[in-house]
């Protein structure tokens, strides 16, 4: 499986794909309509990674999990610092 990466090359990569994903959808990112949107999206994501679990691949399943912590970071910073 290879070495380990740290906490900080792992949330660069989740900072990658967000940069990624705001390339691609720009300002029309379904992430940003509503919470709805958003969860039915990340759902989806959380899907990819359960089916890339039970088909024992691997590669693909950090994969997903790089873009299912992106996902849930852009919903935090669509929902701002609401306390």
């Amino acid at each position: 499986m290879g070495t380990r990466p740290s906490t900080a090359e792992v949330l660069e990569e989740v900072a990658a794909e967000r940069a990624r994903q705001d390339a691609t959808w720009g300002e029309g990112n379904p992430l940003y309509r509503d919470a709805t949107t958003a969860l039915a999206v990340l759902v989806e994501e959380v899907g990819e990674m359960a089916r890339a679990t039970l088909n024992g691949d691997l590669d693909n399943l950090r994969v997903e999990a790089i873009q299912v912590a992106a996902v849930a970071v852009a919903i935090a910073e669509r929902l701002g610092a609401h306390q």
